[in-house]
Order: C-alpha cells, then structure tokens, then sequence
C-alpha cells in the first residue's frame, strides 16, 4: 500500500482514501515479495453447510464471494461428488438440505415478490426448479418433514399496533406528517433488524410442492425454528409462553406443536433455560440443552435427554463444561454429536445416551460438523491459523483423517507467503491461565523491532480461535506484529473462567491483557514506542478501558464500545444489560459509574479514535459520541470514523472492511515512535 507522507496538506482522511487502491509500482513490489494484500480480500472466497446426501454420494454446499460492483456479499450453491470430483455450480441461492429420499433439495434464494423464498431443485438430470413460497417476509430454519412431503420453517409475523390515533379535520387531499411510532414492547428493536416490536416469529409448515404455508404457532410470543419428530407428527422449539415472559429473564421452556391440529403441548418446566430440542431418530427420547436459573455472567448449557412426552428428564453431559456450538443425533439413537469450542479450536465429541463422553476429533484447527450419514461419513469445514477453510470429510467411526475436498482460495492463495502464528499460555491475576497467539510478519527477523497491535475481541464471552483471519494476516503482511488472547471472561475455558468478569467487567481483564503485551515485549522484538491496542464492541469497551489505566500504547482505537453503562442500559438493543448489575442504576448508580470507561477520561493521554456504524443498535453512536466529545473537552488527540451501511461492527460491508484496515493503520502510521499529527 502506497503511505501518505506526512507533509501533505490534505486533510488525513481524504489522503487515506486517495490510498485506499495500491499503485501499480506497489502492486508490482508486492507480487514480487509474494505477500497477502489488502485487494485480495475482494477475492477470497467462503464455503458453508455441506450437506451429505442420503446414500453418501453427492455434497451439496454454500459457496459466497463478494460482488465487487454492488459492494455486498453474494452466495450460491455449488455440488460435487463424495471425493470431491465433478465440483461445479448448481443454482444461486444458500443453505441447500436434501429430501429424506435424496431426490430433491430445498433452499432459499430471491425470489417474488421480493426477498428471500424457499426453492425446491429435483436432484435428476432435468433439474426442476419450483419456488414454493411467496412470502412477504423472509424464511428462517427450514427442515424437511420424514417423509418429504412438507418444509417447516420459521417467519416474523406482524402484529396489530398496541394502539393510535386518528386526529381529526385532515381535509381531503391534504399532505399530514406520518403518524408517530407507538412502542409498548420491551425488546422493540435488534441490531441489524430494526424495529421488531410490530411482529413475533412463529413456525409455518408448506408443502414441498409448493402451496399455501400454514401457520403452527400462534399467540404474542417468539417460537424458535422447529425440529420434527420421526413420525413427522409434531415440531418441536422453545419459546416461553407465558404471560410474563416479556420481562422474564433467561428462561425458555420446549414444547411441541401437532402439525395436523396444531395444538401445542409444554415439555419442561423448570425455571431456567431449556432450549435446542432434538427429536431422535427413533421417535422416544429428545435431546435438549438446558441450565438451571442463575445470574452468572457466563455458564455453559448441560445436554439433557427426556421422553417425548417431557418425563424423564435427565443430565448426560455430567460435568463436560464446554461451550457447544452444535448438536446432532448419531442416526442410531445412540447418542449425540455435540460440536464445541474450547482453547480457541473447535472440535467434535460424543454424549452417549448413558452419560459417557469422548473425544471424536482434537486438534488446532476450527472444524464446523455439518452433516453425516448412516454409516458416519462425515463432511465438515476446516479451518487452520494458515488456511481459509475449505470442506473436508472423515470418518466418524475410525482413525480421523480430513480428506480435503474443495481448494476455493488455493487460486489467489498460491505462492503467497503467510504470517507465522504461535499460541503462548501465561500466567495472570489470582492464578488464571491464558491463552494468546502472536502473529509475526512473514520476513520476521528476531532481531529488529516491530511496531506491535493489541487486539481485544468483543462479548465479553468471545473466543479468539485458530481460524485463518484474513484481517491479522493482512496487517502482519505490513510489518505488525500482532498479539490476541482469550482473557478472563472469555468463553471455551469453562463457566468459571467465563463467570469470573460477573458484575467486575471491566476489571481484572485488563491485567490480562496487559500480562500478555509484557510477555511479547519480553521476547524482545517489539518497539515499546510503537505498541497500539484496538478492538470493537467488547473490545471496544476494554480498548477505552485500557487508554484510561495506561499510557503505554502511542495510539488506540475504540470501535463500537460502550463508554457509559448509565447511557447504554436502556438504548442497547434489549434490556437484558440491566441484569449485569448488582443494582439498577436508579437504586445505586456507583457500580455503572465505576465500570465506566467514561469516567476515567481524565486519565487519557493516548490518542484514541473511535470507529462506529451509523445504523449500530447495540453500542449505539451515542456512546461513541460521547467519548469523543469527553477526549476533545480534555484536549486529547482523537478522531470519529462514522460508518455507512453497517449496523453493529465496520465491516459488513466488503468496501467498509478495506476501510477498517486502512484506518487503522493509517492512525497508528501517524504515531509510530512518538510521532503526531495535528489536525
């Protein structure tokens, strides 16, 4: 990338956009030293949910890239034969899932009138194609029923407005301001949605051939995606049907739905969470996960087995405290597979139906189990600190090998060299464990020094993993040498781990981190007076944390963060962030003000920019503007990056994520070794 001088009398951001696209010359020197460029990014391609076909032949699978002209991400679906030959497109559109015979597929793609539909492709030499829905809102969580006559998905449906008015003496013609928006719902808006408080999500059943979708759920309440029985009887969700539930607080019960008279029966009933349920394949038990109540921050769900008819309930996952990702039944009842991460990877174990758990797979890689047949042929993602993820298939039931069976990046990836990646353990406060990687540019000489970036993942309860990270690679590819860890409240180290920041966040994470930079700059590698630190949401609330309580870094970027509980609690999208108090704040405000990043403001030294979508409803920009306000009141060195077309997060959009590297860069380009730039 082609670098700015400093003399330049441009305004900063209208020089970094004008640097946005290398030059030919730097386009040339990068070729030639074969490392990853920001460009490439535009080219590298994602595959999702393969899917097995019944008799282990064929796997069908999502394949996206970015539509560079319309700056938005698109998919398709591609097959290939089980070895992975004959691999070729098939129709546009995602989440392919075959019919229980094999011969059909169902997924969604646009269609009329407008929006996302469900399509049927039949799976022979013709190819037949039938959009079975024309529905005004989009399908969720589409499954076939056992015998392939029927697709259960999941739909928002509208709601009659709580009430308005009608003011009167409007003559006829005339032009009147719209009505105001009444809102009398607690949960009345979600990042990325919007206003949701004028609908519910319910279960609807249609037949594959196409039809009239029928509606299975009723009533003002939210229903999650349904799971059909063996017999294809009943669908099965969670959801909390009760009067209070608006105001209720992690807790969710199972209940089933006949499909032919849709009535609706209550399986569990105990206070807490109660969720997932997975019928078995041989139609008498059903697996579940569920919690007790609790207010802990952070605890992972048990997996529970209970009859059909809800007696019976029962722990089988003991005390296996792992956060799982995914769950399906072995096609012979005899237990589930359960997909968790733990230590940043992720793998696959067993939960027998008798409580014995083992290990299926193990290894530093991120391995996403999306399908397998009767006989355990299996097909899954994998994804490597090095490798973007590509499909793979093994056996479930002997010696794991992956066998590699698409190669989508190796066309643009070929000959590019890539960024060392080492996982470090250290010791932090009160005797905890943390894990980190470092990341090293690819002509990493131990003897020189680099400038050095601190990233903080959001959640809290995140996971930094061993995936391939396109956005770490890319910047270590410019000389940086990067440090990510999984400090105390992160999740994939059990619930006391994740548990520990309850009612202290931020807090001892803090030292977490900073543990981590010491044992960085103990290597000896890093220019001490080049060390940034950034991150969004979470990370941006500890980011804001860290500037307060240390002057060590020469520059900072707080992206999407929350810099004042009192504020945020009731403008975030829900009001579930109440609870993560001792108090509310009306009772006693000290605790909000404390965790506060806001209020150590005064502190701050290190210039600190603030990256933020405009459309963000869950830091929403207020948070961010009021930061920057505080940091230009106290005179420190700061700068507002306000995002177009993102909600939560910068980089959605392919267009904006360039625009969050260069930013970043371009920020702490201009503080390296003390260096500053007035604006």
């Amino acid at each position: 990338m082609s670098v700015p001088t400093f003399r330049s009398q441009a305004p900063w951001f209208l020089v970094l956009i004008a640097a946005t696209l290398p030059s030919l010359a730097s386009s040339q020197t990068d070729a030639e030293n074969k490392k990853l460029t920001l460009e490439m990014y535009l080219d590298l391609e994602s595959v999702s949910n393969p899917q097995i076909s019944p008799d282990g032949a064929r796997i069908v699978y999502t394949r996206g890239w970015v539509d560079k002209m319309n700056d938005r991400r698109e998919s398709s679906i591609w097959i290939m034969n089980a070895d992975g030959n004959k691999n070729h497109f098939l129709v546009d559109g995602s989440g392919p899932l075959w019919s229980p015979d094999g011969s059909r597929i169902a997924y969604t793609a646009s269609g009329e009138p407008d929006g996302s539909q469900i399509f049927v492709r039949w799976m022979d030499d013709e190819g037949a194609t039938t959009q079975i829905t024309r529905l005004e809102k989009g399908p969720g969580g589409i499954a076939w029923s056992p015998d392939g006559e029927s697709i259960s998905f999941s739909m928002n449906v509208d709601g009659e407005p709580a009430w308005s008015v009608t003011p009167p003496g409007r003559p006829d013609g005339a032009t009147w301001t719209e009505g105001p928006k009444v809102v009398t719902r607690a949960d009345y808006r979600q990042d990325r949605q919007g206003f949701v408080d004028e609908g519910w999500q319910h279960v609807f059943v249609v037949p594959a051939e196409g039809g009239t979708p029928r509606q299975l759920t009723n009533g003002d309440w939210n229903h999650s995606t349904g799971r059909w029985t063996a017999d294809g009887s009943e669908l099965l969700f969670s959801s909390l049907r009760t009067e209070d539930s608006e105001l209720s607080w992690r807790e969710s019960e199972i209940y089933a739905v006949n499909v032919a008279t849709e009535e609706i029966r209550q399986l569990t009933t105990r206070r807490g969470q109660d969720t997932g349920p997975l019928p078995s394949p041989r139609g008498d038990l059903v697996a579940y996960r569920g919690s007790d109540f609790n207010t802990d921050t952070y605890r992972n769900s048990g997996v529970y087995l209970m009859n059909l008819d809800g007696s019976g309930s029962r722990l089988i996952s003991g005390d296996f405290d792992r956060n799982i990702n995914n769950m399906e039944w072995a096609h012979d009842g005899s237990g589930v597979y359960v997909t968790i991460s733990y230590q940043g990877a992720r793998n696959v174990h067993f939960i027998s139906t008798q409580g014995a758990v083992s290990e299926v797979t193990s290894g530093a890689h991120m391995l996403g189990l999306s399908s397998f047949t009767d006989q355990g042929f299996a097909v899954a993602t994998l994804s490597s600190p090095q490798v973007p993820a590509d499909i793979v298939s093994f056996d479930l039931d002997g010696p794991i090998t992956f066998r590699q069976l698409t190669n989508v990046n190796d066309d643009i990836m070929a000959g590019i060299t890539l960024a060392d990646v080492e996982e470090i353990w250290y010791e932090s406060l009160d005797g905890f464990q943390i894990q980190g990687w470092i990341i090293k540019p690819p002509d990493f000489d131990p003897s020189e020094k680099y400038p050095l970036m601190l990233s903080i993942h959001g959640g809290p309860h995140g996971m930094y993993n061993v995936g391939f990270n396109f956005a770490w690679q890319e910047h270590a590819a410019n000389g940086y040498v990067i440090l990510y860890t999984n400090p105390r409240g992160s999740s994939g180290y059990g619930s006391p781990f994740g548990n520990a920041i309850k009612n202290a966040y931020p807090g001892k994470d803090f030292n977490d981190l900073m543990n981590g930079v010491d044992l960085v700059i103990a290597r000896g590698y890093v220019d001490e007076q080049s060390m940034f630190v950034y991150g969004c949401s979470g990370g941006g609330v500890l980011t804001s944390w860290v500037v307060g309580h240390t002057n060590r870094f020469a520059a900072a970027s707080a992206n999407c963060p929350v810099t004042n509980w009192l504020s945020f609690v009731g403008t975030t999208d829900g009001i579930g962030w109440y609870r993560n108090f001792e108090n509310f704040p009306w009772d006693d405000p000290s605790e909000h003000l404390r965790r506060s990043p806001l209020m150590y403001v005064g502190n701050v030294t290190t210039p600190t920019m603030l990256m933020t979508g405009v459309d963000d409803l869950r830091t929403p920009m207020p948070q961010t503007e009021e930061y920057y306000a505080a940091l230009k009141v106290m005179g420190v060195e700061t700068a507002m990056i306000r995002f177009n077309n993102e909600w939560h997060g910068t980089s959605s959009t392919p267009s904006n994520f360039l625009r969050t590297q260069l930013f970043l860069r371009e920020w702490f380009k201009r503080h390296e070794q003390g260096r500053s730039i007035t604006f």
